[in-house]
């Protein structure tokens, strides 16, 4: 089992297959526009542009589970983040992440990396998830480690 199974959609409504990213490190992140720590928006943009020649691709999950800090449409999420961030990377439609309709992704995502005293929720915006390119989950990181914090783990499995 490993994340090229799961579909989702994208910020513009397209449903896709994870599979087109095999062979991709992946990090992926809940996100929101309205958060604190929504200027790690300008790191996360830094790591794809650094990296994404050498096989890293960056997914946004925009979630609006905590404290409403993501209230817009997929369209005004879109336009948040090329505007004041100049997000080129992939973005998805809003998801769950924790509850009954929890996206089948970040269930899969828990599941395989447990949080802090191995509860399976996501704690807050800006969790993030690395994927290695046969599409294993190896490590969860807190919503406050800075992704530029995680470059040496991303070069190692690129």
């Amino acid at each position: 089992m490993s994340i090229y199974q799961f579909r989702v959609n994208t910020i513009d409504g397209q449903e896709i297959s994870l599979k087109q990213f095999e062979g991709k490190v992946l990090l992926i992140v809940n996100t929101a526009s309205k958060c604190g720590l929504t200027p790690q928006y300008n790191e996360l943009q830094g790591l794809y542009e650094t990296f994404k020649d050498k096989g890293l691709v960056v997914l946004g999950f925009p979630c609006n589970q905590f404290m409403n800090q993501e209230p817009g449409n997929e369209k005004d999420i879109q336009s948040f983040c090329e505007l004041n961030y100049g997000v080129t990377f992939p973005m998805f439609a809003k998801v769950d992440v924790n509850g009954v309709h929890a996206h089948p992704l970040f269930v899969y995502l828990k599941k395989q990396t447990p949080g802090i005293l191995g509860f399976n929720t996501v704690k807050w915006n800006f969790t993030k998830f690395l994927v290695d390119s046969k599409g294993n989950v190896v490590q969860r990181y807190s919503p406050t480690t800075k992704p530029l914090e995680i470059v040496k783990d991303i070069e190692a499995l690129l």
